[in-house]
């Protein structure tokens, strides 16, 4: 008999309000600088799972000292329920010596499996890892994310859901990283801080689902109430929980560029922006030329109604289209157009490519599939000798409007 997925109170206001909590057995990021409330909110999740009278396991690299002073900020009797072994503390230490070690991307695969280990021993209803950043600095982006699946598939299975807390990505490695556990993940919940007028902490709060939560990307202001912690003012009406909630069919998305997440913030790894994809397409066009290897653009367009309704984003567009392909096909946003150059010649590709699509839009109810299939359409263009160059090749695929075809006939 097939389990329902459930969905789990966070004791976040706005994930509870808006998506109806976490799904029991996802994997969710939260990513913010600096004293922007973190670790609180890692704590008020622990504190919600202690309510449900669940175990939660807490990874943290400060001392379970001040781990206690920090949850009784927020009233939150730490000691006490880990006297009761209600929520276990493991101190893990950042890997320090990594300039001393030949490859230091295999030296961290060690640590992030050991997290699996742990989690084993403990059998946790609740898992939140304060802070994760030290021991994701991979060189290897491949790598990383394969090491991340196998430890967070690992976790999942035994139905755990789990927080991970990253610091707020300040280069483009780092950002790099961050976006390779962003696409591997349930959802994300990003904080922006910004110094209140009376002088509290504070900030913004987003949302922002990657698999399931329906409903769409929602974001609040927010500040640190003493003894309650992290309140925002979120207003929209509170979602049940329970497995009824994941079928829900009132869907409200947000446009990215309504928050305050820049686009390239989260820019997918496949994902060039439309200068670097011209480059790599010329290449490829040369290529083909002299070696006669073909490749085919397609393009996907998306009726601007679709927004309009609240049913699909350009963004969310995207992101399905972007676990729909291939690891090798490089994608790019041009307006309403979401452009993959595929390099692999089977003409099969194709269309068992657009066929995935359905299976990873943010909706799987049937009125929601009904509503938005006939708002995608597509264009498949194979090079050939006629194409001039990138600037050629894009043009014909985006300007020709009128040969797009409704993605499922």
């Amino acid at each position: 008999m097939k389990k329902k997925i459930q969905l789990v109170s966070s004791g976040i206001t706005i994930v509870d309000n808006a998506w109806g909590g976490f799904y029991r057995g996802g994997t969710y990021l939260l990513i913010g600088p600096r004293k922007s409330g973190r670790t609180l909110l890692g704590l008020q999740f622990a504190k919600e799972c202690i309510k449900q009278k669940e175990v939660c396991l807490y990874f943290t690299s400060v001392r379970p000292k001040d781990l206690m002073i920090q949850a009784a900020s927020i009233d939150f009797d730490l000691q006490h329920y880990m006297n009761q072994n209600q929520v276990i503390v493991v101190r893990v230490a950042p890997p320090t010596d990594l300039q001393e070690v030949e490859n230091t991307d295999e030296f961290l695969v060690e640590y992030l499996r050991d997290i699996v280990t742990v989690v084993e021993q403990y059998q946790p209803n609740k898992m939140i890892f304060d802070e994760l950043t030290p021991f994701i600095n991979f060189v290897n982006l491949t790598l990383l994310q394969d090491v991340f699946i196998e430890t967070t598939e690992a976790i999942e299975n035994d139905s755990i859901t789990s927080l991970f807390i990253l610091g707020d990505p300040a280069t483009p490695a780092a950002n790099s990283i961050a976006d390779t556990l962003a696409l591997n993940s349930t959802g994300i919940l990003y904080l922006s801080k910004e110094e209140q007028a009376e002088g509290t902490s504070g900030g913004k709060i987003t949302i922002t689902p990657n698999i399931g939560h329906t409903q769409g990307k929602f974001s609040a202001n927010y500040h640190l109430e003493p003894d309650k912690g992290i309140i925002d003012d979120y207003a929209g009406k509170k979602k049940k929980t329970g497995s009824t909630a994941v079928t829900e069919s009132g869907l409200q998305y947000q446009s990215l560029a309504e928050l305050d997440i820049p686009a390239e913030n989260y820019s997918f790894t496949n994902f060039y922006n439309l200068n670097d994809f011209q480059l790599i397409l010329n290449n490829q066009i040369a290529l083909y030329r002299s070696t006669g290897q073909v490749f085919t653009l397609v393009s996907f367009r998306l009726d601007p109604e679709s927004e309009k309704q609240g049913l699909l984003t350009i963004n969310q567009l995207m992101n399905t289209i972007r676990l729909s392909a291939d690891k090798k096909d490089k994608i790019c946003l041009i307006s309403n157009n979401v452009v993959v150059m595929v390099t692999k010649e089977d003409t099969k590709t194709i269309g068992k490519f657009i066929s995935r699509i359905q299976g990873n839009l943010p909706g799987t109810e049937p009125e929601y599939i009904e509503k938005v299939i006939p708002l995608i359409s597509v264009l498949a263009l194979r090079v050939d000798e006629t194409i001039k160059n990138a600037e050629d090749m894009i043009n014909r695929i985006i300007l020709n409007s009128h040969t797009h075809r409704q993605l499922f006939l």
